[in-house]
């Protein structure tokens, strides 16, 4: 059986030009829901209805108000829109806001149209014509101008029959949006019903949602259960991409969700206060766009005031032009590439402009940055080339799966099909895959570099060191990068032999240390009478003194013995050689056979040591796991 094709319609026009009292006569539902709405007759905020073609369309009709006060509300709900009926009075013909929508309805990229002349019934069949001439004249080369024209009059009926095969025939031509993608539906209006509780509608913009599913409430960042969905007034059990939806949410109250939020799967999206995108200024703009200009911008359902910060170091769009913007946002918004926009002046409200957001979660831009607007330029939604972007601004921190895909606002099947690009490409190295992480090639190129010239000048400036600590070489050389990051980075220097890693330190492959004879002298010294003081050495100044050496070669020495293990610290100023270390242990070994558990006074005569020596000697045997505490006494494990 064929799946309906849903298809949603909405009005556009000048107020009381009869946009609602067509939606009423086309679907026999009045729109106009509000009490207020009644009393003074003209529509305030979104109204809706619905018509059905048996077995084949169903179209969900959006009348959107026409006062010039009202537009902020007419936004919230063209968004969604996929097919438009122009309205225009026969009486009054084409009039401000009618521009005004025509415009914004352009600046949204809507495909399809009808236009409607209206109130048939009340003029002359010339006045018909030049109403009829005068939309003609205002659609001239838009995606208008060869749209139908159907004279109609909800009063009479005249024209409402035709109108209805008309709309049937232009939504049969309109592309079904795709059920796959990330599931997202701005919210144009919340109400709470008896015995269900919390009810968010709205027009499900990408994916599909279904019963008992979990959601998340975005900006706010709170998560719901699906409970009920009703698409055009039907129980189902999911809906799908270009539906009108109302979502009974089970979790939350109504206070809590409003018109401007967007339910989403959970962490598929994510709120941002900076938008990069493309901006159209209209001709007809009273203003240009001035960097730092404050504005409102309205994107889905939402609306927030922004600041224009216009790329490139132009400094201005003149009205007729476009340019490259930034814009930073005084509340959070959810977006995703591709996602069209409309620009109103602070005040007066005046429609200047709109366009497309091309990256929806953007770093902080310098006014004057060329190379930023060619970055846009390259980007388009989704793309691999979006992608590489993005994990390159992620520098040494590297790019994790969640990030990208909410950066690119893409399920989890494309962003598997462009993580595999990405790596095959040789734009990203893939970092580990559960969790995803990934790294720019680039910069995983210039840690690597950095890495070894680091390496080099360390050895240089310390010969007699076996390498640098693990530590202070991933400070240096990546101190932002995780340490997952670094130690691949690390790894894949090690497999191509660039670098080797001993213990905890690391050195160039070709590193040795390479001892002078007065070195090498000083190090058969130190050995030799660290060995015979067994458990009682002299201090350092001591033994350069009695051997009539350089204190400071003798401390780089002993500091060598240190680190290649010949000498073991046991404590602050307590230093032995690890063959003494190695004995003594052995002979509390021999001691446990004669009975586990010995105390101070027994270990200073086994060991030949004073106070001084012995309790550093026994914590440090308590900590090797040779002894352990007891008391005033050890137990020899």
């Amino acid at each position: 059986m064929k799946a309906m094709k849903h298809v949603i319609v909405g009005t556009a026009g000048h107020i009381d030009h009869g946009k609602s009292a067509l939606v009423q006569a086309l679907t026999g539902t009045d729109p106009d829901r509000l009490k207020e709405e009644k009393e003074r007759g003209i529509t305030i905020d979104l109204g809706f209805a619905f018509l059905n073609e048996p077995g084949e369309l169903a179209l969900g009709f959006i009348d959107v108000p026409g006062h010039e006060r009202f537009v902020k509300n007419m936004l919230a709900g063209v968004g969604g829109i996929d097919l438009v009926m122009l309205v225009v009075a026969a009486d009054e013909s084409v009039m401000p806001q009618t521009r005004e929508h025509f415009e914004i309805c352009r600046l949204l990229q809507i495909q399809q149209g009808i236009i409607v002349i209206t109130k048939a019934d009340l003029v002359e069949s010339d006045l018909r014509e030049v109403a009829a001439i005068e939309v003609r004249e205002l659609v001239e080369g838009s995606f208008l101008e060869k749209a139908p024209l159907v004279f109609v009059s909800s009063k009479t009926g005249e024209g409402i029959d035709q109108l209805k095969q008309v709309l049937f025939q232009v939504a049969g031509e309109v592309k079904t949006r795709p059920s796959t993608g990330v599931f997202r539906l701005p919210v144009d209006r919340v109400f709470s019903m008896k015995g269900f509780g919390t009810v968010a509608t709205g027009t499900l913009i990408s994916g599909s949602v279904g019963l008992d599913e979990e959601v998340e409430i975005l900006p706010r960042g709170i998560t719901a259960r699906v409970r009920g969905l009703h698409v055009h007034g039907q129980t189902v059990e999911r809906a799908f991409a270009g539906q009108r939806t109302a979502v009974n949410l089970q979790g939350v109250e109504v206070a809590e969700v409003a018109r401007g939020d967007t339910l989403a799967k959970p962490r598929a999206l994510a709120a941002s206060m900076m938008l990069d995108a493309d901006l159209q200024v209209l001709r007809t703009s009273p203003m240009p766009i001035k960097d730092l200009a404050r504005v409102h911008l309205h994107l889905g359902t939402a609306q927030v005031v922004a600041r224009v910060r216009v790329l490139g170091g132009a400094g201005t769009i003149p009205a007729g032009e476009r340019g490259w913007v930034q814009f930073r946002l005084e509340a959070p918004v959810v977006a995703a590439p591709g996602d069209r926009f409309i620009v109103r002046r602070y005040s007066p409200l005046d429609t200047i402009g709109g366009g497309r957001i091309q990256d929806a979660a953007p770093p902080k831009h310098a006014v004057s940055g060329l190379d930023v607007v060619d970055e846009l330029r390259a980007m388009s939604a989704g793309s691999v080339e979006s992608a590489s972007l993005f994990v390159r601004q992620a520098e040494a921190r590297g790019l994790g799966g969640v990030a990208l895909s909410q950066r690119l606002g893409v399920d989890e099947e494309t962003l598997g099909r462009v993580v595999e690009s990405l790596v095959e490409k040789g734009y990203a190295f893939r970092i580990s895959e559960d969790p995803l992480l990934l790294l720019s090639s680039p910069v995983a190129e210039e840690i690597a570099g950095r890495l070894v010239q680091i390496l080099e000048s360390f050895q240089k400036a310390n010969p007699l060191r076996d390498g640098m600590p693990k530590g202070e070489l991933r400070e240096k050389a990546a101190g932002k990068a995780p340490v997952e990051i670094f130690e691949w980075i690390l790894g894949r220097a090690v497999g191509a032999g660039e670098v080797q890693v001993t213990r905890d330190r690391v050195a160039t492959s070709d590193h040795k240390i390479q001892l002078t004879p007065a070195e090498a002298d000083a190090r058969g010294f130190l050995t030799e009478t660290y060995l015979e003081a067994r458990c009682q050495p002299p201090t350092l100044a001591e033994m350069a003194a009695r051997g009539k050496r350089d204190p400071k070669l003798v401390e780089r020495i002993e500091r060598l013995l240190l680190q290649e293990g010949t000498l073991v610290k046991v404590a602050d100023g307590m230093i032995f050689h690890r063959e003494v270390l190695k004995e003594l242990k052995q002979a509390l070994g021999r001691e446990k056979a004669k009975g586990d558990r010995i105390d101070v006074a027994f270990f200073k005569q086994l060991a030949g040591v004073t106070r001084k020596h012995a309790i550093p000697l026994l914590e440090w045997l308590d900590r090797e796991r040779v002894t352990r505490r007891v008391g005033k006494d050890r137990v020899v494990l």
